[in-house]
C-alpha cells in the first residue's frame, strides 16, 4: 500500500504580504510535524484575492516563477523534505502576468509550473484585468510522492482540463481556490467529486476562508473555506474543512486505490475520443 499524507490550507488575508508568507511557512511546518509529505496553499496565497476590484496597484504582487517567494519556499521544502504547490501571481515580463502554481519537489528543486487556463470576468472576479490565459498545457510533475497535476479555481468548471491531467498520468490533482458563496455553492460539492470519479485520481481543493474586509471594506466577500479531498471513486476523504476559520486539512491518500478504481471502472478504456467531434472546435 502506497499512502501519501497530504495537506491543504485555508486562511484569510492578514493585511500584509510578509505576515501571509510567515503564516504559510507556519502551516508547512505544522503539516510536516504531523507527517505530511506534500502541501498546497490557496489561490494567490500571499496576497488578498484582488479580483474583487480592477486596480493596477495589485500588479505589484506579481513576481517571477523563480523569484524570492518561490525561492524562500523551495528552501523550506528542502528543509522539511516536503513537496510544495505554490499558487502565485507570476510576472513573465512587465505587463504580462499569469495566475500560476509552481511545483517544488521535496529536495527544493523547482519542477515547473501550471498557468490557469480559464480566466473569469464576473462580478468581483475581474481576473481578465490581471491575468493572461495559461499557455503551458496541462503538465503533470513527477514528484517525490507521485505524479501531481494542478488546476486552478475557475478551471474546475471545465471538464476537459481534468481529463487532460488524467491522460497525462496525474495521481493527485491540486485545485487551489478563492471561492465565495453564490452560484458556486452546489458546484463546490459536486465538481471536484465528479472530476475525481470520472478520472480515477485524487483531488485536493484548498479554498480561502473568511472576509477580507480589511482590504475591501463593504466590497469584501466571505470565502467559505470547506477545503476538501476526494478519492478516485468521488468520495470525500474525511470531512470538508471549516467553513469559517483557518485550518490545515491533512489526509492520508492511498494511491493503490487509483489502480483498483480504474480496474473496476474502465473509463479510460471505454472513452471514444474519435467520436467527440465538437470538442476540438471553437
Amino acid at each position: 500500500m502506497t499512502v501519501v499524507r497530504a495537506a491543504i490550507t485555508q486562511t484569510t488575508w492578514t493585511g500584509d504580504k510578509e505576515s501571509m508568507i510567515a503564516k504559510h511557512e507556519g502551516f508547512a511546518r505544522d503539516a510536516a510535524a504531523q507527517g505530511a509529505k506534500i502541501i498546497c496553499f490557496q489561490e494567490l496565497f500571499y496576497g488578498p484575492y484582488f479580483g474583487i476590484t480592477e486596480d493596477p496597484k495589485y500588479y505589484d504582487y506579481a513576481e517571477p516563477a523563480d523569484g524570492p517567494i518561490v525561492q524562500r519556499f523551495a528552501a523550506l521544502a528542502k528543509e522539511l523534505g516536503m513537496v510544495m504547490i505554490l499558487p502565485i501571481y507570476e510576472e513573465d515580463m512587465p505587463g504580462v502576468y499569469y495566475n500560476t502554481a509552481v511545483v517544488v519537489d521535496a529536495d527544493g528543486s523547482i519542477l515547473g509550473k501550471y498557468r490557469k487556463h480559464h480566466i473569469p470576468n464576473l462580478e468581483k472576479f475581474w481576473e481578465k484585468f490581471y491575468f493572461r490565459p495559461g499557455n503551458l498545457g496541462y503538465p503533470v510533475f513527477d514528484t517525490a510522492v507521485g505524479k501531481v497535476g494542478v488546476y486552478i479555481c475557475y478551471d474546475r468548471h471545465f471538464p476537459e482540463g481534468w481529463r487532460e491531467l488524467g491522460l497525462n498520468g496525474a495521481q493527485i490533482v491540486f485545485n487551489p481556490n478563492a471561492t465565495k458563496p453564490g452560484l458556486s455553492n452546489r458546484l463546490w460539492e459536486i465538481e471536484q467529486a465528479a472530476a475525481a470519479g470520472a478520472n480515477g485520481y485524487f483531488v485536493a481543493a484548498p479554498n480561502r476562508v473568511g472576509r477580507e474586509d480589511n482590504e475591501y471594506g463593504e466590497l469584501a466577500v466571505t470565502f467559505y473555506g470547506s477545503s476538501q479531498f476526494l478519492d478516485p471513486r468521488g468520495n470525500w476523504v474525511g470531512e470538508m474543512g471549516s467553513s469559517d476559520h483557518e485550518e490545515v486539512v491533512i489526509r492520508d491518500l492511498d494511491l493503490d486505490l487509483i489502480r483498483q478504481t480504474r480496474n473496476d471502472w474502465q473509463f479510460f478504456r471505454d472513452r471514444r475520443p474519435e467520436s467527440y467531434t465538437s470538442i476540438p472546435k471553437p
